[in-house]
């Protein structure tokens, strides 16, 4: 049976699993990390980053090469009608990061994982499904199945804390016995990347559309991508179906043969009760489900592996933290209460309206954002300042 020994077991290696292990590995803290997965997910939806992660992953030496490879969005317009009724500058709210960097999350995990690999080649266990754990106090250890030329071989993980970094279905957070605060909502979406035929260059866009709203994200390669609110579930749609409807509500059709990625989903969140159980803490989604409308999900995980990491080389070194753990605990379940009260209302303003009514609410948007001092108020509040 496979051993494994070191100070922090992470399970997943999703972005968050991955900056935790580099910000740590470059502590000179062992890690391992336990990823289910043996090949990355050409389709994940996190494609956003904003200016306080970028400083996070600064740290660690990688956010150059982000943004290198990805989109600097330095401006977002409102539209509503075939007119522009507001926009949103993001020039103001970071010195070294005056933008919202949009770079499709496979890209983001490579580049996390070649940075750990540099920190210590054996950091990373793929093909690693985590079964189980036990903690007797002074040691956690996690049992897992490791995946090695079709044989399921059984193995173990020990370290001095665990770090549960394995999603939005937790499966170490149920074995935790962590309830969480569920939330569902009645938003659907459609969303697909297309060759960028819009002529928004790097700006996002919102389409304040009567039928529900429809956003706009430029990519990396000349791609752009489309996520229409629908009125009911997406069924068997294709990417004419998506090219459709945004033709239908903004007057830009894109061309259904230059589709790379097509995804419908519903929203829920949940925040867990606790983020801090005996030698475990919950991580990222595994810790809060937040909307992904608002692009904040991915980010909120960074931030907690940011405000984490100094408190378990200080616990590794034998001092007394259990009072900073609480407090912890406390400041992320607040952060993310904040994320996903934000989500809700993006995800409100979004949603159909009467002919009425989306005048209004048009008018008072674009009036807001013509006050400097709230649309600087509203771009600080977007980018999670």
């Amino acid at each position: 049976m496979t051993e494994l020994d070191a100070d922090v077991v992470i399970a997943g290696g999703g972005p968050v699993g991955l900056y935790l292990a580099a910000v740590l590995l470059q502590e000179g803290v062992s890690v391992r990390v336990l990823e289910q997965r043996q090949t990355r997910n050409q389709h994940t939806r996190a494609i956003g980053i904003h200016p306080p992660a970028l400083q996070a992953l600064a740290r660690i030496g990688v956010a150059s090469s982000m943004v290198r490879e990805g989109v600097r969005i330095r401006e977002g317009v409102a539209l509503s009608g075939g007119r522009i009724v507001g926009s949103m500058a993001f020039g103001n709210v970071s010195a070294d990061f005056p933008f919202v960097l949009a770079l499709p999350q496979f890209r983001t995990e490579q580049i996390l994982e070649d940075r750990v690999r540099t920190l210590d080649p054996d950091a990373l266990v793929k093909g690693a499904n985590v079964t189980g754990l036990t903690d007797d106090g002074g040691r956690v250890t996690v049992a897992f199945e490791s995946r090695e030329d079709s044989t399921h071989r059984p193995a173990l993980a020990t370290a001095a804390l665990l770090v549960a970094a394995d999603g939005a279905r937790s499966g170490l957070r149920d074995a935790l016995g962590v309830p969480a605060s569920c939330r569902t909502y009645p938003d659907r979406y459609l969303m697909g990347d297309f060759d960028d035929g819009s002529g928004l260059g790097d700006k996002a866009a919102l389409f304040l559309e009567r039928q529900g709203i429809v956003e706009s994200f430029p990519l990396p390669g000349g791609i752009r991508r489309w996520v229409v609110r629908l009125s009911r579930p997406a069924g068997a749609a294709t990417a004419s179906d998506l090219a459709g409807l945004v033709g239908q509500r903004t007057g830009i059709e894109p061309d259904p043969a230059t589709n790379s990625m097509l995804s419908a989903f519903s929203v829920t969140s949940a925040l867990a009760r606790r983020t801090v159980a005996g030698r475990a803490i919950l991580l990222g989604d595994a810790a809060h489900e937040i909307s992904p409308i608002g692009g904040q999900g991915m980010n909120l995980g960074w931030l907690d592996a940011e405000a984490l990491a100094p408190l378990v080389r200080a616990g590794l070194a034998g001092g007394p933290v259990g009072r900073q753990f609480r407090e912890f605990e406390m400041a992320r379940r607040r952060a993310a209460a904040r994320a996903r009260r934000q989500a809700e209302i993006n995800m409100a303003l979004g949603r159909p309206l009467p002919a009425p009514l989306l005048r209004i609410r048009t008018a008072a948007l674009g009036a807001a954002a013509s006050i400097p001092a709230v649309n600087h108020w509203a771009a600080r509040r977007f980018t999670m300042h």
